[in-house]
């Protein structure tokens, strides 16, 4: 009852005409942030935070979630249309969305993106309303032992589910782990693996590598492999889901959103690994008669889980920066850092000396998910009328989009050559069936597991024995040991 009362006490602070203003104007901005591909959330709160300096803290923190929840929805859209991420968390979203977008369902997958987004982020938001310095007392129990298990556990989930054999998908993830070494090493600062190049030295972007492997190559593939082709991407498309699309829809929203939060408030990769283990997930529970759609015409499945695992995760970062003042995510460092400048300081007593602001935080949680939802669904009709430009245009048009936003994120011209010869490597993989999402994986999440690695022998005094001595670690590597062999034992025990 006491929680009911501070979260009604919290509405009445952000519904203030003012603080609707600023809800509305960071939602709105935020999702045109995750539209371009290269900016982010991150570096526009960061942008703001000196403009915004004299606005009241209450205001200007509501209007800074406003767009870290504005991209998160964003982001979807030129992925599932262009094939072109806007942020990492909906690189798993191309997958199936452009091809759904393809086949002539852009519609449908607008809008299970967008319901999605709003179901995932409404309960991630309850709970926590709820569960926040519970969720986060759990997730600070946490060792590098099981984060590192953790993520060989997305390691061997993605790379065998995905792709036309595990040899190919662990192929491209080892891909990604090996560009992911190249830069400065996290813990002892050495530099490697760059060649003597300078430009190598800070390792080698994710939004470039996913730039160039989705977007670039694909209007490079497209130009050389299918320009002759018949495509039927340029049919304007229903913009509603039909009754099968909904049935099929909640179970995977409910369960990406189940997959979302937990991982949000644990410091083990953001967004990437629930949205890529949602669609392994929906990949397998798919009902064997929509199980052909996958990777071909594209499944519904595979637009609703990851987009709904994006955002609950999205939301579960703001646990620990609220209840410890643990950021989680890039984005949240940022978000920390404009607290602190309004001499907050995010943690258990935040919820005792600045509670006002804390539940009006929290409230005006649930009204930016309601505006962005009225936001989003009117402009699927728009955003769809983008598949009636002519083909040789909208693919021109993908690579000056894809060549503005990666030049905006350094000013760097190496970057530019660099998305286009990381967009050759993707025309090379398709050609020859190689999967690109392991790739992104490998190279997101291998920095931070060969850290969480050698962080764990330097708990166990070199021994690898760490691994096994706690419960949860020991926990996730049977799984990862389930998930290899399993599937080859039925193969053998159908050939016997």
């Amino acid at each position: 009852m006491e929680i009911f009362e501070q979260l009604m006490g919290g509405f009445a602070t952000a519904a203030t005409p003012i603080n609707l203003m600023w809800a509305f104007l960071g939602t709105a901005l935020g999702t045109a942030i995750g539209v371009l591909p290269g900016l982010g959330p991150a570096v526009t709160v960061a942008m703001l935070l000196p403009i915004t300096a004299q606005v009241e803290p209450t205001a200007s923190l509501i209007f800074f979630v406003g767009i870290y929840l504005g991209a998160m929805y964003g982001g979807s859209t030129t992925s599932i249309l262009l094939n072109t991420p806007g942020e990492t968390g909906t690189m798993v979203t191309a997958l199936e969305g452009f091809k759904m977008a393809k086949s002539g369902r852009a519609g449908a997958a607008l809008a299970t993106s967008a319901i999605g987004s709003f179901v995932a982020g409404s309960i991630a938001i309850v709970l926590l309303t709820l569960f926040a310095p519970a969720v986060a007392d759990w997730a600070v129990q946490l060792g590098p032992p099981e984060y590192f298990a953790l993520m060989l556990l997305a390691f061997v989930t993605v790379s065998t589910v995905l792709g036309k054999s595990a040899l190919r998908g662990l192929t491209a993830l080892f891909l990604g782990l090996a560009l992911g070494l190249v830069g400065m090493d996290q813990i002892t600062g050495q530099v490697r693996y760059t060649g003597g190049v300078l430009e190598f030295m800070d390792g080698i972007e994710v939004v470039l590598v996913a730039v160039g492997l989705f977007a670039v190559a694909e209007a490079i593939y497209n130009a050389m492999y299918e320009g002759r082709t018949v495509s039927t991407m340029n049919r304007l498309t229903r913009v509603r889901m039909n009754r099968s699309e909904w049935k099929r829809s909640w179970p995977a929203w409910l369960r990406g959103a189940g997959m979302g939060f937990p991982f949000g408030t644990i410091p083990a990769g953001g967004t990437e690994i629930p949205t890529f283990l949602s669609y392994a997930t929906e990949r397998k529970l798919v009902a064997p008669q929509h199980r052909a759609e996958f990777g071909s015409t594209g499944a519904i499945e595979g637009v609703a889980g990851p987009e709904a695992a994006n955002n609950a995760a999205a939301t579960g970062t703001l646990v620990p920066l609220l209840a410890l003042g643990i950021p989680t995510s890039v984005t949240t460092a940022v978000l920390l850092t404009a607290l602190q400048n309004y001499g907050l300081n995010p943690g258990p007593q935040l919820f005792q000396t600045s509670e006002a602001l804390v539940w009006a935080l929290i409230a005006s949680l649930y009204i930016g998910n309601v505006m962005l939802l009225l936001l989003n669904l009117p402009l699927i009709r728009l955003w769809v009328k983008l598949l009636l430009v002519p083909k040789p245009m909208l693919y021109a048009g993908i690579m000056v989009f894809a060549t503005v936003g990666v030049y905006g994120m350094r000013q760097s011209a190496f970057d530019l050559f660099l998305m286009f010869a990381v967009g050759m490597l993707g025309v090379l993989m398709r050609r020859f069936d190689f999967p690109i999402a392991p790739v992104i994986v490998g190279l997101i999440l291998g920095p931070l597991a060969e850290a969480q690695l050698r962080n764990a022998l330097s708990i166990g005094e070199g021994n690898w024995s760490v691994f096994i001595e706690r419960p949860l670690s020991l926990g996730l590597l049977l799984i990862v040991l389930l998930v290899l062999i399993t599937p080859r034992w039925l193969a053998w025990r159908r050939r016997a």
